[in-house]
C-alpha cells in the first residue's frame, strides 16, 4: 500500500510541474511588470481601500498579503481593506487549478466569489468600526517572508514551483494512505455530510500560515473531499504569511486577535452561504 501510494502521488505530481513552472513564470514576470504600481494603488485608495483591495487581493503577488500587513500597522489602509486583501488571497489555488487544467469559468467563478465577499465585509466593517487612518511612513514594503522576488522571474518561478510541487507530493502521498486505510467515503463524510462542520474545519486549515494550507484546501477540493463551501471558507480564511506578519508588525495584539476572530467568521459564513445557496463550482 505505501508503495502504491508513493508511486500514484509521485506520478499524479510530476506531470503537473511544466504547467506550474509556466504559470509561475508567467505571473513573476507580470508581478514585475506592475506589482509596484497595484501596490501605490491600495495605498492610495482611501475610503475605497476595500474596492481596491478585493480586487488586486485576487492576483497572486509576492506578499501581498505582507504588505497589507505592514500598511495596516503604518494606519496607512483600514482594517476593512486590510480584511478585503486577506479574504480574496487565493495564494497557491490558482497555480494549481491552472496545473490541474480546471476550467477558466470554474476559476472566474471561485474568485468572484471570493471578491464579493472581500468587498462586502471589508465595506461592512469600515463602516460599524469607522477605522480612522492615520498617515505614517514605514520602511521597506515587501518583506522577507516566502518572497524571492529579488532572484529574477527564473529563479523566482522554479523556487515556487519546486516548493509547492513538494507539497502537493507529500499531501497527494498522505491522501492516498488514507483513502487506502481509511476509505475515501469515510474521510468525505467527515466533510460532505455534516453541514457547517465542513466549513468550520476547512477555514482552520486555511488560516494556517503557509502555502501548504491553500494548496491542501485546494487538493482536497479537487479530489472530491471538501464541498464547494468548505473550499470557500477555506480559501476566504488563508491569507498566506499575512496574519503571521501582522502579529509581528502590530503592536496591537488584542486588535490583531479581533483581525483573526473576523477573518475565521467571515471565512465559516461564506462558505455557509455558498452551500446554502446552492452554487456549485
Amino acid at each position: 500500500m505505501i508503495i502504491d501510494a508513493v508511486m500514484d502521488s509521485f506520478i499524479d505530481s510530476i506531470k503537473l510541474l511544466p504547467f506550474l513552472f509556466l504559470t509561475y513564470l508567467a505571473m513573476e514576470y507580470l508581478e514585475h511588470k506592475a506589482g509596484q504600481r497595484m501596490q501605490e494603488s491600495i495605498r492610495s485608495a482611501g475610503a475605497g481601500g476595500p474596492a481596491i483591495g478585493s480586487v488586486l487581493g485576487v492576483f497572486p503577488q509576492c506578499g501581498f498579503s505582507t504588505v497589507a500587513s505592514n500598511l495596516y500597522a503604518g494606519r496607512i489602509i483600514t482594517m476593512g481593506t486590510l480584511l478585503a486583501v486577506f479574504l480574496s488571497t487565493s495564494d497557491e489555488m490558482l497555480p494549481i487549478m491552472i496545473s490541474e487544467n480546471v476550467g477558466a469559468a470554474v476559476i472566474l467563478k471561485i474568485l468572484a466569489v471570493k471578491v464579493a465577499v472581500a468587498l462586502a465585509a471589508g465595506f461592512a466593517v469600515d463602516l460599524l468600526l469607522g477605522k480612522k487612518q492615520r498617515q505614517m511612513q514605514i520602511g521597506h514594503l515587501c518583506e522577507q517572508h516566502h518572497c524571492h522576488c529579488e532572484n529574477g522571474i527564473w529563479k523566482s518561478a522554479l523556487h515556487h514551483t519546486v516548493e509547492i510541487f513538494l507539497y502537493i507530493m507529500v499531501l497527494s502521498f498522505t491522501l492516498n494512505l488514507l483513502i487506502g486505510w481509511i476509505g475515501e467515503d469515510a474521510i468525505s463524510s467527515l466533510f460532505l455530510n455534516r453541514p457547517v462542520v465542513g466549513e468550520l474545519l476547512a477555514a482552520l486549515v486555511g488560516m494556517i500560515p503557509n502555502c501548504a494550507s491553500s494548496v491542501a484546501i485546494t487538493q482536497l477540493y479537487l479530489n472530491g473531499v471538501l464541498s464547494a463551501g468548505a473550499m470557500i471558507s477555506g480559501l476566504l480564511a488563508g491569507s498566506g504569511v499575512g496574519l503571521l506578519v501582522l502579529f509581528r508588525v502590530n503592536d496591537d495584539q488584542k486588535e490583531n486577535i479581533k483581525i483573526l476572530g473576523l477573518l475565521y467568521g467571515i471565512g465559516v459564513s461564506g462558505g455557509i452561504v455558498v452551500n446554502w445557496l446552492g452554487i456549485g463550482f
